[in-house]
């Protein structure tokens, strides 16, 4: 086998570890078994492959040699900070990894801080594989975080070949808050979606099948996953003059925001319009608010991402696997059947 000259490669790319393995003549699985101080590898293939990678500036500003040679039992977690399910994620995420004997690191997702510098961070610290929870990146880039390390995307849906996912059907959970409401006698019903991401679009996708299949016309207003969306979109219906019988809300947050513009204009909610939430977050369970929405299951998909996790640092897993964890609707007093 020919091998790549690493003068040849584009010094704008970023090296991988399919660059690594065309430079030593073996596989890529070879190389990450290498990288992960995973067993098999013969001690000479394992100093090929070190020496290549510290050759081609793999991850760059780290020791390749030093991951391949020690392990530190850190999963890195990157979540957002404004997203109370991703607090209960990290949560249930913790109670995993001391099951399974590893150590658990957070990468916030900040104004200042996006995903790859997140990422970046969690590499600093030498993680051995990472939990992204309902990442935006693209899957361009999460093909080359997977092609670093094992990578575990928790929440949504990704095409990238690189990595494991662990995620709730979030279609089939708006299917369950739609035909609750249906079931209760409604028939107008409006979705506040969660903008342009693919989480939203799964949701959208969801809420629109319920509807065409109760024959109930489709209502979507342009939303997104805070408290200031779901309270933009409350104005804007009230302002129109076109307030529905029931909201089904992107979120919790969204969810939230628009309960609270709805009591502030003195609108009942359930006896005037019924309000679902979504992720059956901790703000969903608070007595004041108690909340209809929908559970993605946190402890189910926390426990399935560190397994998947652990499966390749320690099984030599090397094939990408993808887990859908059912939905649960959670129904409390902000839905109730149509008033009079």
């Amino acid at each position: 086998m020919v091998q790549r000259d690493p003068a040849n490669r584009d010094p704008a790319r970023r090296p991988t570890m399919s660059d690594i393995a065309a430079h030593v003549g073996v596989s890529k699985a070879l190389v990450s078994l290498v990288l992960r101080d995973a067993p098999g590898p013969s001690e000479a293939t394992r100093e090929k492959v070190v020496r290549a990678a510290e050759e081609l500036g793999y991850r760059s500003n780290r020791s390749a040699s030093l991951l391949a040679l020690h392990r530190t039992r850190m999963l890195g977690v990157v979540l957002s900070v404004r997203s109370a399910f991703h607090a209960e994620l990290v949560e249930e995420i913790h109670a995993a990894a001391d099951e399974a004997g590893y150590d658990v690191v957070l990468g916030a997702l900040t104004r200042t801080h996006d995903e790859r510098r997140a990422v970046e961070n969690l590499l600093g610290f030498r993680c051995e594989a990472l939990l992204l929870l309902g990442p935006e990146a693209p899957s361009a880039l999460l093909t080359e975080f997977g092609e670093q390390l094992p990578v575990v995307v928790v929440g949504r849906r990704s095409r990238s070949a690189a990595v494991d996912v662990v995620r709730a059907a979030d279609d089939d959970g708006v299917v369950q808050a739609v035909q609750h409401l249906v079931d209760l006698g409604h028939r107008d019903i409006v979705h506040v979606d969660g903008g342009s991401g693919t989480i939203a679009a799964d949701r959208r996708r969801g809420y629109r099948k319920a509807v065409r299949r109760n024959g109930i016309a489709e209502r979507i207003v342009s939303g997104a996953y805070t408290e200031e969306a779901g309270a933009d979109a409350a104005r804007a219906l009230l302002a129109a003059g076109e307030l529905p019988a029931a909201i089904v809300a992107a979120n919790d947050r969204c969810a939230i925001g628009a309960l609270d513009v709805l009591m502030r204009n003195g609108i009942d909610v359930p006896g005037r319009v019924s309000v679902v939430g979504y992720d059956d977050s901790a703000l969903a369970r608070l007595s004041h608010l108690d909340l209809t929405s929908v559970s993605q299951e946190a402890a189910a998909q926390a426990r399935n991402a560190v397994a998947a996790a652990v499966e390749r640092l320690d099984g030599g897993r090397t094939e990408p696997r993808s887990l859908v964890v059912p939905p649960r609707l959670v129904v409390r007093s902000t839905t109730a059947a149509p008033a009079g």
